[in-house]
């Protein structure tokens, strides 16, 4: 009987450590090389974005702070990208803390964090591909208090700005939290990137302050080669921006990128042909603007709807965002500088709330019988205003009170190229 006893130990034995292997081997067979790879450039992709944000808000600035202001955009490539290592992805990708409003610290550091596989990709690609997300979010509200923020307040409001409102926002809403428990559609960025930031923008410049001699003096674009050129990159990282976040190189991806292009070329020319009607000359701003509106509209929509729906989003989106730019920001008196909130704010509402009604693929909308779909991207919509303009504030006021926000009126005049950085960026003589 030990005889037959020994003899079924070790069957039990063998047959463990072959499950073993066999199980190891087939989580292994899970990363997808073809995946991987594509989601790899597509996070190079977005990360390309970041240095053209600075080039595109750059052209638009005065000369005297061209510097500063692709000093921003660059410097929160390295800030955020630090954050998001130590305790940024843990906050919005962690397991809950409860209640689907934040992560747990257990990733901090990356503890936990590794080659295994995340889907069909590795934890590390996917990790990275969301840091690249957190990046250009922070960005893009730089545009809003350009030409007049303290860089030292700028660094402060960046780091609590990413760790206090976008991180939890991406939980809530690709992290496990709430508003993705409730069913809300964000493809790849309507609440969490474009209506964060526009939203956060627009608190921003009305708290700082409007620049000296706004809006009576001219303060026109400085270079607007710059700013094709930054929009070049921004349309060519943005097919990595919203096909990747397909996360796997399907049809789900094609779709997206084809509903990227297709998005941005119509609101090019709707805001294009409004202006042209409206002003009686048509520009390269104007058509620059409205290719960003229209990236940015499609963003939550893209792995959703069909290219004739991208189309009708991308011409409606163009027109809304040149209302925005060219009446209700001079209605309000607001000075955002280079128009954040009337682009990526009113461009991700619309977006995000266009989502809600024009979904057919993976998902219904209003005009695929879907009705309560609406409701829910108007409730994420709604949250998303809240928490980005509270949290805006608060954070602002505490910078405000530690280091202050603006720079002196002499060193606005001067230029913050110089007062800020000690640099010029034409040594023209």
């Amino acid at each position: 009987m030990k005889k037959y006893g020994f003899i079924g130990a070790l069957f039990a034995l063998i047959l463990f450590v072959f499950t073993g292997i066999a199980s190891a081997a087939e989580a292994e067979a899970v990363i997808d090389t073809g995946d991987t790879a594509f989601i790899l450039i597509c996070a190079a992709l977005v990360m390309l974005m970041i240095p053209g944000l600075g080039i595109f808000y750059a052209g638009m600035a005065r000369s005297k702070n061209v510097l500063a202001t692709m000093m921003h955009s660059f410097f929160i490539l390295c800030l955020i990208g630090v954050q998001w290592i130590l305790w940024g992805y843990s906050l919005a990708f962690g397991p809950d803390a409860g209640g689907g409003i934040v992560g747990n610290l257990s990733f901090v550091g990356l503890t936990g964090v590794g080659m295994e596989a995340s889907g069909t990709i590795p934890h590390y690609i996917f990790m990275m591909f969301q840091g690249m997300f957190a990046i250009i979010t922070v960005a893009l509200i730089t545009g809003a208090f350009a030409e007049r923020i303290k860089f030292s307040a700028f660094v402060i409001f960046s780091v609590l700005w990413a760790t206090v409102v976008y991180d939890p926002l991406c939980h809530w809403v690709w992290g496990g939290g709430w508003i993705g428990a409730m069913g809300a559609l964000d493809f790849a960025g309507g609440t969490v990137v474009h209506i964060s930031s526009g939203v956060s923008a627009l608190v921003a410049c009305i708290v700082i302050g409007k620049r000296k001699g706004y809006p009576k003096d001219a303060m026109q674009p400085h270079n607007l080669t710059l700013t094709l050129l930054g929009t070049a990159l921004l349309w060519f990282g943005w097919f990595g921006f919203n096909a990747g976040s397909a996360l796997a190189a399907d049809g789900t991806a094609a779709l997206a990128f084809v509903t990227t292009n297709t998005a941005a070329a119509a609101a090019g020319l709707s805001w294009t042909f409004i202006e042209w009607i409206h002003r009686g000359k048509p520009t390269l701003l104007g058509a620059l603007s409205g290719a960003v509106a229209g990236l940015v509209t499609i963003t939550p929509a893209a792995g959703f709807v069909g290219p004739v729906s991208a189309l009708i989003m991308g011409l409606i989106g163009g027109g809304i965002c040149y209302f925005a730019v060219s009446y209700l920001k001079p209605k309000l008196g607001y000075d955002d500088s280079l128009d954040v909130f009337g682009i990526h704010g009113i461009g991700g509402m619309w977006g995000a709330i266009a989502t809600g009604l024009f979904a057919s693929v993976g998902a219904e909308g209003a005009f695929f019988g879907n009705v309560g779909q609406l409701w829910i991207q108007i409730v994420s919509v709604v949250a998303t205003i809240v928490l980005a303009a509270v949290g805006t504030f608060v954070i602002l006021m505490i910078v405000k009170a530690v280091v202050g926000l603006r720079v002196t009126e002499e060193e606005e005049v001067m230029g913050l190229d110089v007062s800020e950085h000690g640099e010029r960026g034409y040594n023209l003589f």
